[in-house]
């Protein structure tokens, strides 16, 4: 019997835990393909790790680099120097990579020049702002991959503009949606969080998260972000789950003032499934998230993206989405116009559909034994 194909599945933060887990579990349904989890660390904290793993119904993984934080240079290098060992051990014939974060590339980079066959899920994804360091990451690691998954027609379109053979990708759909699909039945419900933060659950609110650097690592524009939303709060108050990157920026910046209940409900970070029940339930989002932008068009919840741009163009073409940038006024005339119309209203886009894990498992497999057979 030969023995399966190995797919050394790489994950470094949680955007990527949450994609990881369909495909994880998609994989296990072809025998001719073993699929090992390698997470490098570049999320650390050990309790959200923790609690995204149970939430999603991922195994432990079968290696941790315990990266840790650090310069996108240093992290970037250090995933590399530690990976490396682990593909000459293991000695995978695929390395798989999701979206676009320090580790995918690092990861992609190291396998691409050990000789290891790289395939890229979320391929094809462009804001066109190359100061956003995502956008290095995404357009390299695409540059370098050899088999690339699209969720989306305009990435393919990104992918052909920058000279990327056409049969090498794969239009298979949003894995972020799969593991929506699967897990939104078990969302914890938003009364039980509120209840849980002295909060009112039979009143309406919205849900705002930051982490983007533009948005929180210059005081004077995260002061001006804060105090638009406490204005916002007055009237519709808004749940804020606080990144720990940015608890640490307003609390250096002197902003927790700006944090007063009942407009702002400030929260630590929750997990997955929390977030799934309030993302659900809530009235509006207001976030920097890119994964946001993707739930909130396939739960029709209106998303105020507070960016000037998006790598997810479908979810303002098709979606609920609308990108407002970081202004007091933008946003506040973005608010004024949720509350005149409900909001915007969009459909699911195709292929959407809970089931491109799926797809993506069997392209993999016939492609592998392809490679198999070389």
């Amino acid at each position: 019997m030969t023995a399966p194909l190995k797919v050394l599945c790489v994950v470094g933060a949680r955007p990527n835990f949450v994609k990881i887990a369909p495909i994880l579990l998609a994989l296990r349904a072809h025998r001719e393909m073993a699929a090992i989890l390698c997470h490098t660390g570049q999320h650390y904290d050990p309790e959200l790790n923790d609690r995204f793993f149970v939430d999603l119904g991922i195994p432990r993984p079968d290696v941790s680099l315990d990266v840790g934080s650090g310069s996108h240079a240093v992290q970037t290098a250090e995933v590399m120097k530690r990976i490396e060992p682990v593909i000459d051990t293991q000695r995978p014939d695929i390395v798989l990579v999701v979206g676009d974060v320090n580790s995918t590339l690092a990861a992609a980079l190291v396998a691409a020049k050990r000789g290891v066959a790289v395939t890229h899920v979320e391929a094809g994804l462009r804001s066109n702002d190359r100061t956003m360091p995502e956008e290095i990451n995404r357009i390299l690691t695409d540059q370098i991959s050899d088999l690339l998954f699209t969720t989306e027609a305009s990435a393919l379109e990104n992918l052909e503009r920058e000279g990327i053979p056409r049969e090498r990708v794969r239009l298979v759909g949003n894995v972020m949606i799969d593991a929506l699909h699967h897990n939104l039945r078990r969302a914890v419900a938003s009364s039980e969080i509120l209840m849980r933060q002295g909060g009112n659950p039979a009143q309406g609110f919205a849900v705002l998260t930051l982490h983007r650097p533009s948005n929180v690592d210059d005081p004077q524009t995260l002061r001006q972000i804060l105090e638009t939303v406490r204005e916002i709060g007055q009237e519709l108050p808004v749940i804020f789950p606080i990144h720990p990157r940015t608890r640490s920026r307003i609390e250096s910046g002197g902003l927790a003032p700006l944090l007063a209940a009942p407009a702002i409900r400030a929260m630590p970070p929750v997990g997955y499934l929390e977030m799934m029940g309030l993302v659900r339930d809530a009235k509006l989002v207001l976030t920097d998230s890119g994964g946001l932008q993707e739930e909130t068009t396939a739960l029709g919840i209106p998303c105020l993206t507070l960016r000037d741009n998006t790598e997810r163009p479908i979810t303002v073409s098709d979606g609920t989405n609308t990108i407002v940038g970081s202004s007091p006024a933008a946003i506040t005339a973005a608010y004024a116009e949720f509350r005149r119309t409900g909001g915007k209203r969009g459909r699911v886009p195709a292929l959407w559909d809970g089931n491109a894990a799926t797809r993506i498992a069997a392209e993999l497999a016939q492609w592998a034994g392809g490679l198999a057979a070389r």
